[in-house]
C-alpha cells in the first residue's frame, strides 16, 4: 500500500498528534491536507473532512474528489523488540491503550484513538502470514 487516509475535523490538531505524538515526519502540509511518512514506503495522508471532496486541478491532471466520516482504522509497522518501548511513549504523551493483542502467529498490536476517535494500531511481525 502506498497511501492511507484520514479525514479529521482539525487539521492542525491532527498534524500535532502524529507529527509530535507519534513521531511521524511532515512530507507536505498546507491548508487542505497533510502527507507523512508512515514508514516502508507508505504516505499517510491527512485531510480536513470537506476540503476534499471537489476534485483538484494539479499539474498534469486532477485528483478526483474524496471524503470520510466515521471511525476509520490504520495501522503502523513496527518492530517486536520496539513494542514495549512504544507502549510506555504512548503512556508518557498521555494517550490511552484501547486494547491490547497478542495475535495467534505470534505478533502484536497496541491500539489507540487519534484526536477524532480513529483506531490507531501499531502491529509486530506476525499478525499477518505475509508480515
Amino acid at each position: 500500500m502506498l497511501e492511507t487516509a484520514l479525514y479529521v475535523t482539525d487539521l492542525d490538531r491532527s498534524v500535532t498528534f502524529f507529527a509530535d505524538d507519534l513521531g511521524r515526519p511532515v512530507l507536505l502540509r498546507n491548508e487542505r491536507m497533510a502527507a507523512f511518512d508512515a514508514g516502508r514506503r507508505s504516505v499517510l495522508l491527512l485531510f480536513a473532512q470537506g476540503q476534499s471532496a471537489e476534485s483538484m486541478a494539479v499539474p498534469g491532471g486532477a485528483i478526483p474528489g474524496h471524503d470520510g466520516a466515521g471511525r476509520l482504522h490504520m495501522a503502523f509497522a513496527i518492530a517486536d523488540a520496539d513494542y514495549a518501548a512504544w507502549r510506555d511513549h504512548l503512556e508518557q504523551r498521555g494517550i490511552a491503550l484501547t486494547s491490547e493483542i497478542r495475535w495467534p502467529g505470534g505478533g502484536r498490536s497496541l491500539y489507540f484513538d487519534d484526536p477524532d476517535g480513529h483506531v490507531i494500531e501499531l502491529a509486530t511481525p506476525g499478525l499477518w502470514p505475509n508480515y
